[in-house]
């Protein structure tokens, strides 16, 4: 991967991060390891956890980031979530879901839209730009 590819996915991650803390979670992990893969932003909000992917998009080329999902990532989502569950909560059973944010900026960089799906199977909540640009990081 590239190193622009690299601070591209940063980017993307922290305003997600901005966002969710925006909407009331607290953030529990970014870039949790395992060997089924990765998770981007582990949160929880009130009694339930979130395993969050951002997926970051500068331009239309490679089309929007909720068309960069597909059923494969999903799947590994699940893996990954559930590896973090039975890793650090074996007794529990939280509630529990698959979360997406989807950041877009223009060919330039510039910040057009935030947008929290805390549910893959529902709508989303588009999130001001100007108030994830001007706070500073949770």
């Amino acid at each position: 991967m590239t190193r622009a590819r690299i601070g591209l996915g940063q980017r993307g991650e922290e305003l997600a991060a901005r966002a969710v803390t925006q909407h009331g979670y607290r953030i529990l992990a970014r870039n949790w390891r395992c060997p089924m893969g990765e998770a981007d932003l582990i949160a929880q909000r009130a009694d339930e956890l979130t395993f969050f992917e951002v997926r970051t998009r500068r331009g239309t080329r490679a089309g929007t980031p909720e068309e960069s999902l597909t059923p494969r990532k999903r799947a590994h989502m699940e893996a990954v979530a559930r590896h973090y569950l039975a890793e650090h909560l074996p007794e529990a059973d939280p509630t529990w879901h698959l979360g997406f944010v989807a950041v877009e900026l223009d060919a330039q960089g510039h910040l057009l839209r935030v947008t929290i799906y805390p549910d893959l199977e529902g709508d989303g909540w588009s999130v001001s730009s100007s108030s994830l640009l001007s706070d500073p990081p949770p």
